[in-house]
């Protein structure tokens, strides 16, 4: 579906020449000494993108262009999201942007996530306040709220039709012990006073089964969250983008070496050729480190798993209006967003395939299922739901996605120590759709306007430092929070 906000006629426009909105994925011939960082180039399709967008492999001209003011490196979240901020910008008008993407417009981990635009209160926050203080994490949990109601706000402005839906989203833990533990997080949150905990609601017993409507349910917890097709909404923006006129996307054309200009600038290497600008962007988020080997233990590919369920056609799904975080007995999480059309998306249950390293630590494949856990959704929704038990429900889309998950569970975003002019916005830890947007938006005013990261309303603990760096560089796997337990336990991914 295009932008409402675009005429066809403007969007024909965008073609320039019909050879530049590729039908198939251009060939780009690659150096293999590059294969362990791109990545791959056969993809498992995914639900999200059952119906390929006009622009998901295009080109904007023929031939890269010699200069731009900005070069952005991947055509996700993080990219577009801060082309289009720059653009916003009014004191922007001149600037020129080229996006480089490996694959096409938004083939990475925003197009394989479960569309769950969720803030973090029960995992992440009490251990940032353990390790920085209150004020370190209240930062991080009103940045992430402010991204439901930023969505929001986007999404009406420019008439982006991607099902976005406001909602409640429910924790539920079926372990009496966690259960326990995730009333005494709430506990300790109301009593510091933070006025986000207003809307948060805990049920424990038998009302917390009836309320989420999951078996076995011994707690719950319910706050406001929105759903989307994350997808529909990246494309959008880039439709966006090109009627700009300011930006020049290049898709199927990755960026494989940077190196400086005598002159001032950097040149920029592709297996296309060569581009020169000003200011790098590195938003590539899982991929950052081929470019940026200093990233290499900071921030690591790890795969993940989510699927498409739905009951027989000619059914009636029964109702859920919720989204959900769902901890098993055992203690196998899984999110869990429910579609207008009865259909659920639902992914994670980690904890599987976490003993099993090399089929999603360190790993960029995303053409193959991760083995440990590709059968575990099968009777998902029977097994976990009241209601659903004669539905017929069953997985009928299953694919991988590659994320980068950052060594101390905090993205890095801000200028890259030793490197002028260049940007880093990357390793979300699965977790980018309610941090992405308002960081690419203050991303945008460092890079564009040299504002300084404290002068940014960016949460202090997402700073990258060279301290950050050093530390996961110099620091053991196990030490470090995707591998070793990090004290993330309750929700941690």
């Amino acid at each position: 579906m295009l932008n409402n906000n675009v005429p066809s006629e403007s969007f024909e426009q965008l073609r320039l020449v019909p050879s530049h909105v590729q039908q198939s994925k251009p060939a780009v011939s690659r150096d293999p000494q590059f294969s362990g960082w791109l990545p791959a180039s056969n993809p498992m399709p995914t639900f999200w993108q059952t119906d390929l967008h006009p622009l998901q492999d295009h080109r904007s001209t023929e031939q890269l262009p010699e200069h731009v003011d900005f070069v952005i490196i991947g055509a996700g979240y993080a990219g577009v999201a801060s082309a289009y901020h720059m653009i916003q910008d009014g004191s922007c008008k001149d600037l020129s942007i080229l996006i480089l993407e490996a694959r096409g417009v938004c083939s990475g981990a925003t197009g394989r996530n479960g569309g769950h635009l969720r803030p973090d209160l029960y995992g992440h926050i009490p251990t940032y306040i353990d390790r920085a203080g209150a004020e370190a994490g209240l930062e991080i949990a009103e940045f992430e709220i402010a991204h439901v109601h930023a969505i929001k706000k986007i999404v009406e402005k420019e008439g982006i039709d991607c099902d976005f839906t406001l909602t409640r989203t429910i924790d539920t833990w079926c372990n009496e012990d966690s259960a326990k533990q995730a009333k005494q997080v709430y506990d300790q949150m109301v009593a510091r006073n933070f006025k986000y905990m207003d809307d948060v609601i805990f049920y424990t017993g038998k009302v917390a089964e009836g309320i989420s409507g999951v078996k076995g349910a011994k707690a719950a917890a319910s706050y406001t969250a929105g759903t989307m097709w994350p997808y529909k909404f990246i494309l959008a923006l880039a439709e966006i983008l090109l009627a700009s006129g300011q930006v020049n996307l290049q898709t199927h054309t990755p960026a494989t070496s940077i190196s400086p200009d005598p002159n001032g600038g950097h040149i920029i290497t592709t297996p296309r050729g060569t581009t020169h600008a000003k200011t790098v962007i590195h938003a590539n988020n899982a991929y950052v480190s081929g470019l940026l080997p200093e990233y290499a233990n900071n921030i690591i590919p790890c795969k993940g798993i989510c699927c498409r369920i739905a009951v027989p056609e000619g059914q009636t799904a029964p109702l859920l209006n919720n989204s959900y975080i769902n901890r098993t007995a055992d203690g196998t999480l899984s999110y869990l967003i429910g579609r207008t059309d009865g259909s659920i998306i639902v992914g994670g249950a980690s904890s599987l395939f976490k003993p099993h390293k090399p089929q999603w630590y360190n790993n960029v494949d995303d053409s193959i299922l991760i083995d440990a856990a590709k059968d575990y959704y099968t009777n998902y929704m029977q097994e976990t739901y009241h209601g659903w038990q004669d539905s017929g429900a069953k997985v009928d889309s299953i694919w991988a996605g590659v994320m980068g998950y950052s060594y101390d569970s905090n993205p890095h975003i801000g200028t890259i120590p030793g490197r002028e002019d260049q940007f880093i916005l990357a390793g979300f830890n699965g977790h980018g759709m309610p941090v992405i947007w308002l960081a690419a938006k203050e991303l945008a005013s460092m890079a564009v306007h040299g504002k300084e990261f404290e002068s940014t309303a960016l949460p202090r603990l997402f700073k990258t430092t060279q301290v950050r760096i050093d530390r996961a560089k110099n620091g053991r796997e196990e030490d470090g929070d995707i591998i070793g337990t990090g004290g993330f336990s309750a929700t941690k991914q």
